[in-house]
């Protein structure tokens, strides 16, 4: 956030991009509407991305206020992730871009995994 904050943006799309345009930051806020996921709930969810990406994403989601870690001090550890008050306001948002997307893939006929819906 340090390094954002140093840069000044030509638009404000620009900074929305950079918050949530990472590899799976749209896909892990689409899961964390409405629920509290486990980290490897989320892992399960999100199979290609990779521990160390998914870590990174979730940090980088955490700093930017979009969502909330919670730690329960036991053995193995537990973490649960959910939306904050401000990640909340990204869900209308989150899900005209799923939209899109089932539109954009139909209409070429893209075959896609995923047929679940959010929300």
């Amino acid at each position: 956030m340090t390094k954002r904050k140093q840069n000044e943006y030509q638009c404000p799309l620009q900074v929305t991009m950079e918050i949530i345009g990472g590899k799976y930051k749209g896909v892990i806020i689409g899961h964390l509407i409405d629920k509290t996921l486990r980290y490897n709930e989320l892992q399960k969810l999100i199979p290609y991305a990779t521990p160390k990406m998914l870590i990174q994403q979730l940090k980088e989601l955490e700093s930017d206020g979009i969502i909330k870690r919670k730690m329960y001090p036991v053995v193995p550890p537990k973490t649960e992730y959910s939306l904050t008050p401000l990640g909340k306001t990204l869900i209308p948002a989150v899900i005209e871009l799923n939209q899109w997307g089932i539109k954009y893939l139909k209409e070429n006929n893209i075959p896609c995994a995923y047929k679940g819906d959010l929300k």
